[in-house]
């Protein structure tokens, strides 16, 4: 019977070590896929946003103001966003991995135009500050015992509430909704940071334990895409407070 006993713990012990491995190699995966994009989201930004001639396809180079295609670029990355959540069931890994790259690109596309509204310097700064930030928050959710699940509804409402914000101060340009929307945006996705890796971290667990290996590639795209979509709006919020206009 001890013999036994001691087996049954080894076993649980080889058990629990290859399912220690498995999670940091996939949120090795899920921070590599959101590094890769937010490599191509800089590149397309810094390109598109330091040549006129290609920024001005997009915002007259004065006023910044978005002509016809820049408010489609504008809106695009939201309906990627919604098509890759909806397609990802039918998209091979390798698919949705294009898809999600591709969309990365089109957000920096969105994002050119504070290459022309701030500094470099400042820009670099208000980046650093953000990776501190959300490596801090990331490192929180997955140690962290504490249960956050219950924090999800509160900040998905929250995301609704600072896009609706943002539509409406597009006509009202209130100065007052433009500063509420920053800070309340800049805490939503520090939380949705902590909260987002936790849900990952989780989902891996109960994969394994379901048996669903062949669904952690696509798991851990959209993991990615989650973080990915966390560290950008925090940077652009924090850049509104940061940033040093040109």
């Amino acid at each position: 019977m001890a013999e036994f006993s001691t087996v049954r713990r080894t076993a649980a012990g080889v058990r629990t070590a290859q399912i220690d491995e498995g999670l940091r190699a996939h949120m090795n995966k899920v921070y590599g896929l959101m590094s890769i994009a937010m490599v191509v989201t800089g590149a397309v930004a810094w390109g598109v946003g330091t040549t006129p001639a290609l920024f001005s396809l997009l915002r007259d180079p004065v006023t910044l103001s978005p002509n016809i295609l820049g408010w489609v670029v504008m809106f695009a990355p939201l309906i990627m966003v919604f098509a890759l959540g909806g397609m990802i069931n039918r998209l091979s890994e390798a698919g949705a991995q294009f898809m999600f790259y591709a969309f990365s690109a089109v957000m920096g596309l969105s994002m050119s135009w504070i290459f022309q509204a701030f500094t470099g310097i400042s820009i670099a700064q208000t980046f650093f500050v953000t990776a501190i930030a959300f490596a801090g928050l990331s490192l929180y959710g997955y140690t962290t015992k504490k249960d956050i699940s219950g924090w999800g509804s509160f900040l998905i409402m929250g995301v609704i509430g600072l896009i609706v914000a943002s539509i409406v101060n597009i006509f009202l340009a209130s100065p007052a909704i433009h500063f509420a929307v920053s800070v309340l945006g800049v805490l939503i996705f520090a939380g949705l940071t902590a909260y987002d890796t936790q849900r990952i971290k989780v989902q891996y667990l109960e994969m394994v334990g379901a048996g669903a290996q062949d669904w952690l590639g696509k798991a851990a795209i959209m993991g990615a895409l989650s973080l990915y979509l966390d560290f950008i709006n925090m940077f652009m919020f924090l850049l509104q407070f940061l940033g040093n206009r040109e």
